[in-house]
């Protein structure tokens, strides 16, 4: 008599295929003889695992990930329709499981890059440089060098009354007096509008958007 294919080999045959040894086990599982699944799991956990790692798995994951694929087959054991094809499940289940896997990893590893404290062997992320970016340079450098020319163009009064008020943060008027010799009252007054005629013919030159920047 032909057997149909609906229809497994008996315990008492021998198995043609992995695929039929593990719906023996199932079958023999859901009538609760559990050593049947125990002997298919050592028998068919090297090809899963191989699965697993074909996929990008690393080794020590792909551990976890081939047990969570036989926990899943247990937990599905009862509503699996078809027993010839639970080696086929089972294989789908790990590649699913195995990309899952290697997409969090992925995640993981660009999260990762992203914080910079988060670095191995105790090593200090470099902070983020303080220094101008290369174009920001060059326009300050441009942005100076118009400056100086403008005050080129002051009177030498005016030169020589800014000069020695950038020299300190907090100028000493005694001092310029002194120096120029010019009253200590006029120097406020002087000073803005020096600075008036700077502004003036930097504009006049640069524009007032290049001022601001």
């Amino acid at each position: 008599m032909t057997r149909t294919s609906e229809e497994l080999p008996s315990v008492d045959e021998p198995a043609t295929s992995l695929g039929d040894r593990g719906a023996i086990a199932l079958l023999e599982y859901r009538e609760g003889r559990h050593e049947a699944l125990g002997e298919f799991v050592r028998e068919a956990t090297p090809l899963l695992w191989h699965t697993v790692r074909a996929q990008g798995v690393d080794r020590e994951a792909a551990d976890d990930v081939v047990q969570n694929v036989w926990v899943a087959l247990v937990r599905n054991a009862q509503t699996i329709k078809e027993p010839h094809a639970v080696l086929k499940w089972l294989l789908i289940t790990a590649k699913r499981a195995a990309w899952e896997t290697v997409r969090k990893h992925r995640d993981d590893q660009h999260k990762r890059t992203e914080l910079p404290d988060d670095l191995d062997d105790g090593a200090v992320a470099p902070l983020p440089s303080a220094a101008p970016t290369p174009e920001v340079e060059v326009l300050r450098n441009e942005r100076d060098r118009a400056l100086w020319g403008a005050l080129e163009r002051l009177p030498e009064r005016c030169r020589r009354l800014l000069r020695l008020i950038s020299l300190a943060d907090r100028p000493d008027y005694k001092y310029i007096s002194s120096a120029i010799g010019m009253p200590v009252g006029s120097i406020g007054s002087n000073r803005g509008r020096c600075l008036a005629k700077l502004r003036d013919i930097f504009e006049t030159e640069q524009g007032a958007e290049t001022w601001q920047a």
